[in-house]
């Protein structure tokens, strides 16, 4: 990732911990998006954002970009398990299989994991979804 990017990035993550608008912070990670457009992180944000949208479709496409471009990134995966969940479609199993892989040696990454769900659930707390997946991972 360029520094510029980088930074954009970092900056983008205090927007959406600051509360902005859901909407107005898509925007702005579609923006890096088309700078930078096969950087997982950013397409991992976006499938998050699109996933607290209720955009399960468009979570479903970022979070697949997000996971080709960085396989062993296990936000990403959990990305796209709860956006198959929430699309209603399979591959879910295999996903969150590859997210205890990764995170099984690290409670560090587990613990991250868990809290960015926690985070999801806190913004939207009907989420069952994400429920689902927190359940399996704990």
């Amino acid at each position: 990732m360029g520094e510029a990017i980088n930074e954009l990035y970092e900056q983008g993550l205090e927007k959406y911990k600051a509360g902005e608008p859901l909407e107005d912070l898509i925007a702005y990670f579609q923006d890096l998006r088309d700078r930078a457009p096969k950087n997982s992180a950013i397409w991992c944000s976006l499938a998050w954002l699109y996933l607290l949208s209720d955009k399960p479709n468009a979570a479903l496409k970022a979070a697949q970009k997000s996971v080709k471009f960085d396989k062993q990134a296990p936000q990403a995966r959990v990305n796209l398990a709860l956006a198959l969940l929430e699309a209603g479609k399979t591959g879910v199993r295999e996903q969150i299989e590859a997210v205890q892989e990764v995170i099984g040696l690290s409670s560090q990454l587990r613990e991250e994991i868990i809290a960015n769900l926690d985070d999801g659930l806190g913004k939207k707390p009907d989420w069952k979804a994400a429920n689902r997946v927190k359940n399996w991972l704990s």
